[in-house]
């Protein structure tokens, strides 16, 4: 499987783009990161959550009124 020239050629195009994209809109893709990886830490937060033993809330509500 070869690539022909004009393949070559759009394929270096679509990366040139990219990076100038990357590089003028800066602030999109690091908001787009950031959400991401919010929700990476928010899921493995429920999985771990979901294998942990439950607490009742009242003795969360006790602990919490004991910090303050």
């Amino acid at each position: 499987m070869s690539i022909t020239q004009d393949e070559q050629k759009t394929k270096q195009l679509f990366k040139q783009a990219m990076l100038e994209l990357l590089e003028e809109r800066k602030e999109i893709f690091y908001e787009l990161f950031a959400d991401v990886i919010e929700d990476m830490i928010l899921i493995n937060a429920i999985r771990v959550g979901e294998a942990t033993e439950t607490v009742d809330r009242s003795e969360i509500i006790h602990i919490l009124e004991g910090a303050s």
